[in-house]
Formats: structure tokens, C-alpha cells, sequence
């Protein structure tokens, strides 16, 4: 085996955590492989044996790489959306492989996705390398362009929005989930004698005009006509998780790790009373997104 072999045969050995590095940075598959194969065409024009640590020299490379992708992408959430389109499970994920995209989707979560999509770039790559992979700050720093100290506050920032702050207690918010996760369980699987339990009978679900089918209320009351209404859009809870909302339990949407819309429900008396469907860009802005551990 010559030697360009023996470097190609090492570099798959890292290819995988790379890749997994780079999907929890960019929230893309299509993008993560980009940076990982950039990452190699970089290593392969590199004296290899003046590598002291292929993994750390890859792994950096990679997270540059990264970074300046962050920095340079627009925000998606000024992206244009055809929402009923993007709820259809027959719409195919952007470039890559579907099979390999819902396996990191599984393992990374969706709504943390979601709320690593809302920090700055260098909180991102920091929050990832050391919360996510148990990099060191000494190797983070030179990642971000920062000192240790400096990185650590951003992933000290990074990790107090990821986790949220609760706007009720432990016990209520647990009550809350199991609620909203019961909910959430019975419009994929479109059962709506376990809708008709879980709603109150009083529920109310209002929705922005943007999410709606033609000739569709923006406000409907009563759990019969919530729970219907609620089966007719089933299709969307495919994509649903649990996430904090404004320090209350309710859900993100998010097909492919991308913010569609968000499910702020209020929970009163071990039911859903109501819950805002929130899809328009100025809306979403003013949440407060965290994940729900």
C-alpha cells in the first residue's frame, strides 16, 4: 500500500466523528459532508508526518471549516418556505442521504438543532466541541480565534440557551411534558379517541394564517373540532419534539433539523387547554427555544 493509500485508509477512520462534529455545527448533512471532504482534500495536499495528532488536525480543520460556513450562511428563517409542501413526508431532504440524515437527526434531537441554529457561530463551534465532544478549551480556543477564558464564555452562553430556564416548577413541568408528549403521540398516529382525552373539552388552537389550508380558521374551539382539525395536519407531528417554549413545555417542527413551527401549548389540569401554532418568521423570533431534557 503506498503511502497517499495508507493517509486515505486513516482518514476513514476519523470520517465518521467528523461528520458527526460537522452535522451538530451546520445542521446539514449535505453541508457536514462539504466540510468533511474539504477536510480532506486539505490533509491530502498537507505533509501528513508533520502531524503531530491526525485526529485533533482533522478535527480543527473541520471545525474551521465550519465556522466560516456559519458566517457566511444567510439566516434560513428569511429563506422562503412552501409549508404545505415542507409537511409532506414525500418531500425529499435537502442533498444527502435521507437513511443517514434521520440516524443523526435520532442521535442529535431536532430541537436541539433548533436552538444551536439560533446561536452566534463561534458560541456554536464552542458549545459543540466541548459540551458535545469533551474538547478541551486549550483546543477550542484556537478554533474560535479566542483565548481559553474566552472560550469558555462562549459555551458557557452557548449552554444557558440550550437548556432554557424553566418558568414553572420541576413537578409542574414534568406534568406538562407528559401531557404535551401523550398530545403529540396521538396526531402522528392519528388516534382521535386518545386527541378527545387529552384536550380539554373547552381546548381552543389558534393558528397563523400561513400554516393554513385554504378556507381554514385561524381560531377553533371545542375538542371535537380541535381534535379533527388536529388530524388533518397530523402529518406535520412527524416532525415534532419536545422543546422548552418560553419556559413551558410544547414542541418544535422540524423537518430535516429546520425550524418550520412551534407548538406553544398551555396545560391546565393535566390537559391541553389551548395551544398557538406559530409559523410567521417575526413570531419565532420572539421565543425563547430551549431543549427539553
Amino acid at each position: 500500500m503506498d503511502a497517499p493509500d495508507r493517509l486515505a485508509e486513516r482518514f476513514e477512520v476519523h470520517r465518521g466523528q467528523l461528520r458527526a462534529v460537522a452535522f451538530r455545527m451546520l445542521g446539514s448533512l449535505s453541508d457536514a459532508d462539504d466540510a468533511v471532504q474539504e477536510a480532506w482534500l486539505r490533509l491530502s495536499r498537507t505533509d501528513a508526518g508533520a502531524i503531530d495528532s491526525l485526529e485533533a488536525w482533522l478535527r480543527t480543520t473541520v471545525s474551521r471549516l465550519c465556522l466560516d460556513m456559519l458566517r457566511a450562511r444567510t439566516s434560513r428563517r428569511e429563506e422562503p418556505l412552501d409549508w404545505h409542501a415542507a409537511a409532506s413526508p414525500a418531500v425529499p431532504a435537502r442533498a444527502g442521504d435521507p437513511e443517514q440524515e434521520a440516524v443523526l437527526l435520532d442521535s442529535v434531537g431536532r430541537a436541539m438543532l433548533v436552538v444551536l441554529d439560533t446561536l452566534a457561530p463561534a458560541e456554536r463551534v464552542a458549545f459543540v466541541l466541548h459540551d458535545l465532544f469533551a474538547v478541551p478549551f486549550d483546543e477550542v480556543a484556537p478554533v474560535v480565534g479566542r483565548t481559553p477564558a474566552t472560550a469558555k464564555k462562549l459555551a458557557s452562553r452557548a449552554r444557558l440557551r440550550v437548556r432554557g430556564a424553566p418558568a414553572v416548577p420541576r413537578a409542574e413541568l414534568a406534568g406538562q411534558r407528559r401531557v404535551v408528549e401523550a398530545f403529540l403521540a396521538a396526531a402522528r398516529t392519528g388516534d382521535l379517541d386518545a386527541l378527545l382525552a387529552v384536550l380539554a373539552p373547552d381546548v381552543v388552537r389558534s393558528a397563523d394564517p400561513v400554516v393554513l389550508q385554504p378556507g381554514g380558521q385561524p381560531v377553533l374551539h371545542g375538542a371535537d373540532a380541535v381534535a379533527r382539525q388536529t388530524l388533518v395536519l397530523g402529518q406535520r407531528a412527524t416532525f415534532a419534539e419536545l422543546a422548552l417554549v418560553n419556559g413551558t413545555a410544547g414542541a418544535v417542527i422540524a423537518p430535516h433539523g429546520r425550524l418550520q413551527l412551534v407548538l406553544a401549548v398551555t396545560v391546565t389540569g393535566g390537559r391541553v387547554a389551548g395551544y398557538d401554532v406559530i409559523a410567521d418568521p417575526a413570531r419565532l423570533a420572539q421565543l425563547e427555544l430551549a431543549v427539553l431534557d
